[in-house]
């Protein structure tokens, strides 16, 4: 490498690292109700959440006897947009469904 002059007259050269880490990660909650259907529930699992029926069923039957369900976990702004989806849907069809998210 003749030519390549590495002096710098005094002045420091710094190298970067650039320090990247996850984002947090945040449980998404089905929430048990009086009204909405295990049905209901079901479609909402396997719509939203990308569920295969065995899947969404047990997470279903997880919120009828235990009185929440995990859905899944997500990046903060994956996990509200879900949240509200579901609300969303739930209120289109009459239903008083909640979902909530809380950090892992």
């Amino acid at each position: 490498m003749a030519g390549t002059d590495r002096r710098t007259d005094g002045e420091v050269i710094e190298r970067t690292r650039q320090d990247t880490r996850q984002p947090d990660l945040y449980k998404v909650l089905l929430l048990n109700d009086d009204y909405t259907t295990m049905d209901f529930v079901v479609e909402v699992l396997e719509s939203i959440f990308n569920k295969q029926p065995a899947e969404a069923f047990r997470i279903m039957m997880a919120v009828h006897t235990q009185g929440k369900g995990l859905c899944g976990v997500y990046p903060h702004e994956v996990a509200e947009t879900k949240v509200e989806s579901v609300v969303t849907l739930a209120r289109e069809h009459g239903f008083p469904l909640r979902a909530a998210m809380e950090p892992e």
